[in-house]
């Protein structure tokens, strides 16, 4: 069962930490996790470590992860069991964990932002801040990009309410979180007061926050990292391809391709009016994700020479974010290119990694138009 707080006469009783006194829990914050993915759930450990008490709520598709947590207290993909206190929740008990929540985190993946819009935004208690680690780009016929959260704050705005839309970005693989490796975020959001309170809930002396108001760079940044990891890791497969040796490495190939990913990303996130701040830190989660995951695996099956349907049916159709995020922002280039704003030639990387995963062509990098680029 759910245990909640209860506010009586200036009095608190909390499940997790049992003090009743409100003086006692001033530091302590009850924080509402929505989503049982990795990374959701792998943000349970920093919080729960900090003292605060943590609800993990799973969304529909989460059930059974929810019922492995309630008999084991570990996530089944983690090797690692979440601190003492950790409280798994189901769906149906979601209004519960919101009840007192001082802040929401958003553990959704990207194909979880409209339910996410449609059923959690309209729960939310006036005034909680929202956190989250879903990363993407939503393309609109005119060639314009929105980041999730500009997305949801439209949501907001038709409801009626003002809570406030922060998120994270950054290098950070939910395992490595989870083994407590050193771990270097950003936190975004308008208010530098709400973000000052995130980082202090959050950071621990293994996962490190920065904190910056340019929400649209970093959301870009950190979105687009998913399309061009996927264009470097061609190079990998492409090389074994060749050599017949997965274990032989060449790392010219994928030094090239990481240099004209990181000027195309440069140019992209100016294109959206991002700093080269939140730039940089697209280019950590551009490297973590190159050297680890799904988008790894199916760049190098694309770069030894199968079709997209192959690919996938290898990985066993499962959808990726970076072909998702690869095909939005090609087409919003192609919008603005067909006004005369931009040049496709200038983006030569990200439209072969679109004609791979959407028009099922070969893999044949355009080594020529990297090198004639000014």
């Amino acid at each position: 069962m759910l245990r909640i707080r209860h506010w009586q006469s200036g009095f608190a009783v909390c499940a997790t930490c049992k003090s009743d006194r409100l003086s006692a829990c001033l530091e302590m914050k009850t924080i509402a996790i929505i989503g049982s993915g990795m990374m959701g759930s792998a943000l349970a450990f920093p919080a729960r470590e900090n003292g605060h008490c943590v609800r993990l709520v799973g969304t529909p598709l989460d059930r059974e992860i929810i019922e492995a947590i309630r008999k084991t207290n570990r996530h089944p993909k983690f090797d690692r069991a979440f601190p003492p206190g950790v409280e798994a929740c189901q769906t149906e008990e979601t209004k519960a964990a919101l009840q007192g929540a001082d802040f929401v985190i958003c553990g959704v993946s990207s194909f979880g932002v409209e339910w996410f819009a449609q059923e959690i935004l309209p729960l939310l208690p006036p005034g909680v801040p929202v956190l989250s680690v879903t990363k993407g780009l939503q393309n609109f016929p005119d060639g314009s990009l929105l980041s999730y959260p500009e997305l949801w704050q439209r949501r907001l705005d038709e409801l009626g309410k003002d809570n406030s839309l922060n998120a994270i970005g950054g290098p950070c693989t939910s395992y490595e979180l989870v083994a407590h490796d050193q771990t270097l975020v950003a936190f975004c959001g308008k208010s530098m007061e709400i973000l000052t309170m995130l980082k202090k809930a959050m950071e621990t002396d293994y996962y490190l926050v920065m904190t910056t108001t340019d929400v649209v760079g970093l959301e870009s940044a950190v979105a687009l990292k998913n399309g061009y990891a996927l264009g470097v890791a061609l190079t990998i497969g492409e090389n074994i391809r060749r050599s017949g040796n997965p274990d032989e490495m060449h790392y010219n190939s994928q030094a090239g391709v990481f240099l004209q990913a990181t000027r195309e990303m440069d140019a992209l996130v100016r294109l959206q009016g991002g700093t080269s701040n939140s730039f940089y830190v697209g280019v950590g989660d551009l490297y973590v994700t190159v050297y680890g995951g799904r988008t790894r695996k199916v760049g190098i099956l694309l770069g030894e020479g199968y079709d997209i349907d192959e690919a996938l049916a290898q990985l066993q159709g499962v959808t990726l974010e970076s072909l998702v995020v690869a095909r939005r922002v090609a087409a919003a280039l192609r919008a603005k290119a067909a006004c005369g704003e931009i040049r496709l030639g200038d983006f030569p990387l990200l439209m072969h990694v679109d004609d791979i995963v959407s028009r099922h062509r070969k893999m044949q990098l355009p080594w020529e138009e990297f090198a004639s680029r000014k």
